[in-house]
């Protein structure tokens, strides 16, 4: 069974149908893609499956079971976490507690044991900053573990917010460009991150404009064009596909 499968998804906004009857099954364990042009929905797709949106038509299944509609945190108590194509970081704290920040589902929050700072609670909160720490180590922010947010530098802010939703401990992380306004180390750096992630059993879906990227990391590639799925396939059978070729460059190129 398909850790995620989506049927006929689609919304409307007005008269604009944003994402158009879009079907496909994503198997766990993979590096899952969707590209496409400017304005093609990828996007929006993604809102619609982590629960930012809820879809006009159609239906999402996580492990057989439905969950469309259901809001962003209860997604993520399921193990659905993701980023954001524009930085989603709280600049005025230290970066260490962003990453904690992603772990707040998992912890006993209880306002009369936080008055008391009850030792359990300390503890807690000790184990969490390690585990924030080793995140940041992993996502290779070792450098920035007691800096603020707002001292560091675009590249290090995109794999914060990723060490903030691996915090999560998801099975299915969504990431939305997450080599987006990156030089080409900074790329390298976040490819080999996707790599080791989903060594780590994380499955992985990206929208990325970075097709050397896409193409290095991807097992499957779904392309979206004005709302509608275009093509769906490996990488070689998306390099050869003519439609996609007409989407990206033109029917006469």
């Amino acid at each position: 069974m398909a850790l995620l499968e989506v049927s006929e998804l689609s919304i409307q906004f007005g008269g604009v149908k944003a994402v158009q009857a879009v079907s496909f099954s994503i198997d766990a364990g993979m590096i899952y893609a969707v590209i496409g042009p400017n304005g093609a929905g990828k996007t929006t797709l993604f809102n619609l499956i982590t629960g930012v949106y809820a879809p006009t038509a159609g239906s999402i299944r996580l492990d057989g079971q439905p969950v469309h509609g259901l809001t962003p945190d209860r997604l993520a108590q399921r193990g659905v976490a993701r980023t954001f194509q524009n930085l989603q970081v709280c600049m005025n704290m230290l970066a260490i507690e962003n990453v904690m920040v992603g772990a707040h589902l998992r912890l006993d929050r209880s306002l009369f044991k936080a008055a008391l700072r009850w030792p359990a609670l300390r503890r807690a909160d000790a184990a969490l900053r390690d585990e924030a720490a080793e995140l940041m180590r992993f996502v290779g922010l070792a450098q920035y573990l007691t800096a603020r947010a707002d001292s560091m530098p675009y590249g290090a802010l995109k794999r914060l917010e990723i060490a903030r939703a691996l915090a999560m401990r998801p099975r299915l992380l969504f990431l939305d460009e997450p080599a987006a306004g990156l030089n080409p180390k900074e790329t390298q750096e976040v490819d080999a991150l996707v790599r080791r992630i989903a060594d780590a059993g994380v499955t992985v879906v990206l929208v990325e404009h970075d097709m050397k990227m896409v193409m290095n990391l991807s097992e499957r590639i779904l392309v979206l064009d004005y709302g509608k799925k275009l093509a769906e396939g490996n990488r070689d059978e998306i390099r050869r596909n003519p439609d996609v070729i007409a989407a990206y460059l033109g029917a006469h190129a």
